[in-house]
Parts: C-alpha cells; sequence; structure tokens
C-alpha cells in the first residue's frame, strides 16, 4: 500500500511532473484583485492600512490609486506546488516572492506554475520525507509579469488513521500560559504599531543596522486562522466542501481519517484542532505557512510606506506557530545598492514567539524613493 508513504514508486511518478505546465484550478481562490478581494485579504492578514482600501487617500498617493497587499497573489495561486504522492502530508515550507509593480484593483492572473526540483530527505521526526519547490509567474490581464515565486513543500508521511507512528504520539505542543502583564504588554505593542504611510521613507536617510519597527500577531486563535482561510484560500486546496470534497478525494486520494468517525476528512483539519494537528506531527493546531509570511509583508510595507515598493521577500518557514503563540516580525538592514535604475535596501527578517524561538526567517529587498533620483521606478526589471 503507497497511500500515505513515501517510497520509490511514489517519488518517481511525481518526478514525472518535473517541469510540465500544472493544472492549479485547486490552489486559486480568486483570479482578479477586485475592491472586496484586496479589503478581504488585508483584514484576513489584520493589517489595516488606508492605501489597500480607502480610495481617497490611495488617490492621493503615489499609486494614485487604491492597490493591493503585495502577498495576496497567495490568493491568486497558493504557491503549493506538490503533486503526485497521494495521502502524503504536505506542510509549506517558505516563498520567494519578487514583485515588479503594484497590484492595482481589477487587475486579473493567469498563472503558470511548475515543478522545479524534488529532494528525498531523512529526519527524526519524519523519517523519510519530501521538499518539493515549485516555479510561479502571475501575468495580468495585459500579459504583463507582474510578480513571479519560488514555492516550497515538504511532503511527510501520514498514517492510516488507525496506527499512530511515534512522530504523532510525541512532542504534543503545551501552550504558553501568559499573565496577564505578559497580555497587556502584547496588547499595547500592537496598538501603537507604527506605519510610515504617506510621510517619505528616503533612501539616503536609512542606514545599515538600522532596525525595522516591528509588527506583532497574536496570541494566535482559531479565528485568526479561519481569517486566513476566508482571505487567501477558503477550503479549495483540500477539495472543497460536501460533494465537491467527494469527488476530490476519490479522484486525489488526498485526505486524512478522522479518528473519531473513520470517515474521510480534509487534509487541512490539524489547522484547526489540536488532536489533528498531533496526528500530523505539528503537536496541535497550528497557522498557516502563507499566512505568516504575509504577515512580515505587512510589517514591511508599513515601514516602507506609500512612496516604497516591496521588491522581494524571501522566507522560510521554519517551526509551526501553534495556536495561543505570539510571533514578533523583526527586520534589519544590511546593504543599500543603487540597480537597474531603483534605489534599494537589502534587509533580513525573522518571526520569534513569546519564548523567543524562531519559527521563520529570511531575507527581503525594498525600492525606496530618493532625494536625488525621484521616485521608485515601477515596473522594476526582472533580474
Amino acid at each position: 500500500m503507497t497511500w500515505g508513504q513515501i517510497n520509490d514508486e511514489t517519488l518517481a511518478a511525481a518526478a514525472e511532473l518535473l517541469g510540465v505546465p500544472l493544472r492549479r484550478d485547486r490552489m486559486q481562490w480568486i483570479e482578479t484583485a477586485t475592491e472586496d478581494a484586496i479589503r478581504h485579504f488585508a483584514w484576513g492578514i489584520g493589517d489595516n492600512n488606508p492605501l489597500w482600501f480607502d480610495a481617497d487617500y490611495a488617490a492621493k498617493s503615489p499609486a494614485g490609486s487604491i492597490v493591493a497587499p503585495p502577498c495576496i497573489l497567495y490568493a491568486v495561486d497558493s504557491t503549493i506546488v506538490a503533486p503526485k504522492l497521494a495521502g502524503v502530508q504536505w506542510i509549506y515550507a517558505g516563498t520567494e516572492w519578487t514583485w515588479l509593480d503594484h497590484i492595482r484593483v481589477n487587475d486579473s492572473f493567469q498563472v503558470d506554475a511548475r515543478l522545479t526540483k524534488q529532494e528525498v530527505k531523512s529526519g527524526r521526526r519524519f523519517g523519510k520525507w519530501a521538499l518539493q519547490i515549485g516555479e510561479l509567474e502571475y501575468r495580468n490581464q495585459h500579459g504583463k509579469l507582474a510578480a513571479f515565486a519560488v514555492g516550497k513543500c515538504a511532503r511527510t508521511p501520514r498514517g492510516d488513521g488507525n496506527q499512530k507512528t511515534d512522530s504523532e504520539t510525541s512532542d504534543r505542543h503545551v501552550s504558553h500560559r501568559y499573565q496577564p502583564s505578559e497580555l497587556a504588554d502584547i496588547e499595547a505593542q500592537i496598538l501603537s504599531e507604527p506605519r510610515q504611510g504617506s510621510e517619505p521613507l528616503y533612501w539616503e536617510d536609512v542606514k545599515v543596522g538600522d532596525a525595522v519597527p516591528q509588527v506583532i500577531k497574536g496570541p494566535l486563535t482559531i479565528t485568526d486562522i479561519i481569517g486566513w482561510y476566508s482571505a487567501a484560500q477558503g477550503a479549495l486546496h483540500y477539495g472543497g466542501v460536501h460533494g465537491d470534497a467527494v469527488r476530490y478525494r476519490r479522484r486525489h486520494d488526498d485526505y486524512h481519517i478522522n479518528e473519531e468517525t473513520g470517515a474521510k476528512d480534509s487534509a487541512g483539519r490539524g489547522h484547526l484542532e489540536t488532536s489533528t494537528g498531533v496526528d500530523v506531527g505539528m503537536g496541535g493546531a497550528y497557522d498557516v505557512g502563507p499566512q505568516r509570511i504575509a504577515w512580515a509583508q505587512h510589517m514591511l510595507t508599513n515601514w516602507i510606506g506609500d512612496h516604497g515598493f516591496l521588491h522581494k521577500l524571501y522566507v522560510d518557514v521554519r517551526k509551526p506557530n501553534m495556536v495561543g503563540d505570539t510571533i514578533w516580525w523583526r527586520g534589519l538592514v544590511t546593504a543599500k545598492r543603487k540597480e537597474q535604475g531603483a534605489n534599494l535596501v537589502d534587509l533580513t527578517v525573522e518571526a520569534r514567539n513569546q519564548v523567543d524561538t524562531l519559527s521563520a526567517g529570511g531575507t527581503a529587498v525594498a525600492a525606496l524613493p530618493s532625494r536625488e533620483d525621484g521616485p521608485v521606478p515601477l515596473p522594476i526589471a526582472r533580474s
């Protein structure tokens, strides 16, 4: 039996799809960035930047109109490129985003997605597992390349719902119990979140070693996770609901066995339920990887303001962010340079929780206006 298992046969079947354009109908929640879709995505990540939804405010910005949070492209296509390996759990491992221009109201997209690499790995928690890497191009209604991404997914074996592996029964997450003073401090930090807004942040004024004002998310709740699903993916990634789900699971053998009922259930149930999160080796209910990366975008677009442009964001998801965890996204300027007519700032970014565990980290590149060279030139050429 190969369901839920990783072996030479299942890996070979997946490898046959290397370089082949893939169907994406189950990975695309929206096709067009309507005002509603933009507003709902911003709400889903807790980002109340008026550039995303206030038409009067946005009209006075360099963009001249409402634009979308860059990570709304997760709703256009999830960046999950994880074909074949029937019944094998996929765990989001990271994205390398490159944006070339603003995403504007009513921009619509066609996406080309291909599996480009499959690596076999081994480890203590899951034994033999695979890392699948895909490349995606997002072209707008004018045929112009607006963004491209590299998506990474870890594929880990899953039990049959009757017998648990050691990894599924160990490492149950123990929630952090906050003191009232801790919660008061977290709330105060959240409510004092700074935003550069309409005041330009000039390239000349940024120094290597500057810290980016942090963004805090948490303590994470199931409602926060549902907010992400509503904004970015619904149940499509798992085959939909009701009859759609039955047809999808018959065709793809992608499901989780509900231990209590014996029925087939969504493979994403572990994000919302502690027992299933334990079953899939994550220790309990946990956030969605792209959700956490979108929080990094929130931090960076706060910092660069209306006059800046987020060009690149490369983030690896290191550990699950469990329900009850609080995440502090922080950034640090590491270099400045001029390239292809743009004034660029290089940064490192990282997310740490309430006990200082690193849960995600990576790099970013922002384009900023210059007193000498003027506004950010868009679109930025693909490098």
